[in-house]
């Protein structure tokens, strides 16, 4: 389906041109007609096929046709930084727009396509996550802006401090809603809606992920109203233009096959590794074969992180060692290869990682490393994903 047959505002269609986009994809496809109407969503598509845009397209279109104040900048000029806030002539507006996402990468991830999509207007943003000071995130809050893009903890802790006022909320929308459950984020998902305007008074709520167990679609019903459900592709199965292999390796023995097949990468590849330890253990092992890496977790510093994640994507390192948590909002679409270091624990943190290859319809492949005595949690695995492993 055509952009420009959406109805959509000729400033975000501008937007949309800018970043050269024509037709949408399945999931905006499905989504974004029924998002525009206003009705509640569940929406489930795999990872990579364009649930962001699903979400920020009509978000945005609902902002600019009905207006909580002027669009327009006075001089006529590009929409505001992303910190910069309203006009500070202007008093102080509520938020209308907030956005919960599991990590950090995901919540700059979606706040940067907010900002790409919405350049052409005057709509505001603020990113509003953990691993930095706060202060630069309280002037935002304060200042007042349109959309919160947030993890759930670091807005709690705004919320403690009075920094955040929720009480003027349109539109919540919760991405990856799985894997906040998964890291313990619900019950503060909780607190957090539960200050939210009610969803009778008009609040539209969307939810998304690329798997939708059952517990998530119980909790799910419960926070919104009438909700449709959106389902494109196979539910909690990858993409199909990635290809499955399996390696029976030793567990003494990964480490040396690793460092044979990356000495010469066709492309970038990422690792799984199932814990902290075992991805800097790797990493180091690995780099001292020499072989171009750098790990991603969840106790390296903000800077840490930033640094790993732009060598990775600029081809400084050929490889990146990354657990599960960590890897949620990598939004990298040159991935060539994931490799599971372990057998992942579930179905859906396998569909998760592979997830990160094979982006956008590009072909990719995943490889899986399995020790005689992984065998049994690599069949039960291959029989829930629905794909060939062996």
């Amino acid at each position: 389906m055509p952009f420009k047959t959406l109805g959509l505002d000729a400033r975000l269609l501008e937007g949309v041109r800018d970043l050269g986009w024509v037709d949408t994809r399945p999931i905006q496809t499905a989504v974004i007609p029924l998002a525009l109407g206003t009705s509640d969503l569940i929406a489930c598509a795999e990872t990579g096929t364009g649930k962001t845009a699903a979400f920020v397209v009509p978000m945005l279109q609902w902002l600019l046709t009905h207006p909580a104040r002027p669009l327009e900048s006075r001089d006529g000029g590009p929409a505001l930084s992303r910190v910069e806030g309203p006009d500070p002539d202007q008093t102080p507006l509520k938020s209308r727009v907030l956005v919960l996402a599991p990590t950090r990468e995901l919540a700059v991830q979606i706040e940067d396509e907010i900002h790409g999509l919405a350049y052409h207007t005057n709509v505001s943003s603020a990113a509003v996550y953990g691993g930095v000071e706060m202060g630069m995130q309280e002037r935002a809050l304060k200042a007042g802006v349109d959309i919160i893009v947030a993890t759930p903890g670091r807005l709690m802790d705004h919320m403690r401090q009075q920094n955040a006022d929720l009480s003027g909320i349109e539109l919540l929308v919760l991405d990856e809603a799985d894997r906040m459950m998964d890291m313990g984020f619900w019950p503060d998902v909780r607190r957090i809606i539960a200050t939210l305007p009610p969803s009778t008074s008009g609040r539209q709520t969307l939810l998304f992920s690329a798997t939708m167990p059952n517990e998530v679609v119980h909790d799910a019903l419960e926070i919104t109203r009438n909700a449709k459900y959106v389902q494109v592709g196979q539910r909690s199965a990858p993409a199909k233009s990635i290809t499955h292999r399996v390696e029976a390796v030793p567990a003494s023995q990964k480490v040396e096959w690793l460092i044979q097949h990356l000495r010469h990468p066709a492309g970038p590849v990422l690792i799984f590794s199932r814990t902290k330890i075992g991805a800097d253990r790797l990493a180091r092992r690995l780099a001292a074969a020499g072989v171009k890496c750098t790990a991603l977790h969840a106790d390296r510093s903000q800077d840490q992180r930033r640094i790993a994640v732009e060598g990775f994507k600029s081809g400084r390192y050929k490889v990146l060692v990354a657990t599960d948590i960590a890897a949620r909002g990598l939004d990298i679409d040159a991935i060539h290869t994931v490799i599971n270091y372990e057998v992942p624990d579930s179905p859906d943190a396998y569909v998760h990682r592979v997830g990160r290859t094979g982006r956008a319809d590009e072909v990719g492949q995943a490889i899986t490393l399995v020790a005689p005595e992984e065998r049994r949690a690599l069949a039960f695995l291959a029989k829930a994903v629905g794909v060939t492993l062996e």
